[in-house]
């Protein structure tokens, strides 16, 4: 069976599922799993690029993610006055001589001869370092200390929160520079062992940065792109639309700004969508899949490949940074707590295998489907398990712990899955072409 065939029958297939949800579970659920979905979609593209054209093993994927949901924070929040003026210029000084210790001893360690270069770059990181953290804890006090129960950070920069996702991509984008420029030369694993590892510090600064995150205290009520449900519930309006439809105003206020969110997805999922395959049918894509084929025959023809596994590298985490943002939009919250590496990373590359790794459609398409096992699954499975253990004795020790199971009916559902694709369809649902 052809790409063509395939990719009609598994949207297809996709549209009947989301449309079955809102037929047996309610409109909302199905939009709410539509919503996820898209962002889920756009997560396997950023991986995909990584994976798919270059053979890159990133497993810090919820790291960048991580980044484009602080970016929403920083572009969208009101600025905390008081804040501000309590440590806000201490915090930027601080910020700033950071920055110019780290660009002097690189610059240090470029230029001066090799005897000296080494010691004289450690003791700029050395001076820099004690006069940093003299302006940088009482900064980072002052800000914590006001109105620490709902505030005690700097907040942002009040602009639109559709910003912030470009800009949740930018951040993405210069964390990857950084860590493909030290990264990159690694093998394979080893590469994989790093971006874990720098995934787990970056969201390990997000929960204990309060100055800048809130920490485990969450950043809530960021602004939306589309209206209030009450907004729209106190609209006559709205609400005389609502009733030609058949609705009461709570339940269409909440689809429409479900839908207001789908329309908005769609279309950053249909322009990444749109230039990821441009770029995977370019000279440049034909070359990226060239070295992922073969580095040594790509590198024996004169191809830079650690330059292109850094640009491929940072586009594929600038996609990711984006989705973070639009993930984190969607909650309406930042909540650093709940970006687990290991749990989230191995679901978004299960989509990506599912799909079809090299394939954009097939990855995009995995997003949907593997977001829509993971939503639907426990309650599935509970009413699996429930008639299962409904002829059993009051009591039955099977019966309490086959229900106790269902709690795990997630990853087992999704390792069956992928265990039973890769060995049917080795090269995903929809393989590369």
């Amino acid at each position: 069976m052809t790409n063509a065939v395939r990719i009609p029958l598994f949207a297809g297939l996709i549209a009947v599922l989301i449309v079955g949800t809102g037929i047996v579970q309610g409109w909302n659920s199905a939009l709410l799993i539509l919503n996820m979905g898209l962002v889920s979609a756009i997560m396997a593209l950023g991986v995909n690029l990584q994976w798919g054209f270059a053979g890159l093993f990133n497993v810090g994927v919820m790291g960048f993610v991580a980044l484009g949901g602080l970016a929403t924070v920083l572009i969208s929040m009101p600025p905390v006055e008081a804040a501000w003026a309590a440590g806000g210029v201490g915090m930027m000084s601080a910020l700033v001589l950071g920055a110019l210790t780290i660009t002097g001893a690189i610059l240090a360690h470029a230029r001066l001869p090799r005897r000296l270069r080494g010691w004289v770059a450690l003791g700029i990181v050395v001076v820099g370092f004690v006069l940093y953290r003299m302006l940088f804890d009482p900064a980072r006090d002052a800000i914590e200390a006001v109105d620490a129960a709902s505030t005690g950070y700097l907040g942002g920069l009040g602009l639109p929160v559709v910003l912030a996702w470009p800009v949740g991509g930018l951040l993405a984008a210069g964390a990857a520079w950084l860590i493909g420029k030290t990264a990159l030369g690694l093998r394979s694993d080893y590469l994989a062992i790093a971006t874990l590892g720098i995934a787990e510090i970056i969201i390990a600064i997000l929960k204990s940065e309060d100055w800048m995150t809130r920490g485990v205290k969450n950043v809530i009520g960021l602004p939306r792109p589309v209206p209030y449900e009450i907004d729209l519930q106190n609209d006559p309006a709205f609400v005389a639309r609502a009733a030609e439809w058949g609705l009461d105003p709570v339940t269409a206020s909440t689809l429409s700004v479900k839908i207001g969110y789908s329309a908005l997805f769609t279309v950053v999922l249909v322009v990444i969508l749109v230039l990821a395959q441009l770029a995977l049918n370019s000279p440049w894509g034909r070359m990226m899949r060239a070295i992922r084929d073969n580095e040594t025959a790509a590198e024996a023809m004169g191809k830079d490949v650690t330059r292109r596994h850094l640009q491929i590298f940072i586009l594929g985490s600038a996609v990711c940074g984006i989705a973070g943002a639009m993930m984190t939009t969607l909650d309406g919250q930042l909540t650093p707590g709940t970006y687990q590496p290991l749990r989230y990373t191995f679901l978004i590359w299960v989509m990506v295998i599912v799909g079809g790794s090299g394939n954009n459609y097939g990855a995009a398409l995995g997003g949907f489907l593997i977001w829509w096992l993971w939503v639907q699954v426990e309650p599935l499975g509970a009413a699996l398990l429930g008639s299962i253990t409904a002829g059993m004795p009051e009591g039955s020790a099977l019966a309490a712990h086959l229900q106790d199971s269902v709690a795990h009916m997630r990853l087992l559902t999704m390792g069956v899955v992928l265990l039973v694709v890769l060995r049917f369809s080795p090269r995903g649902l929809v393989p590369e072409a």
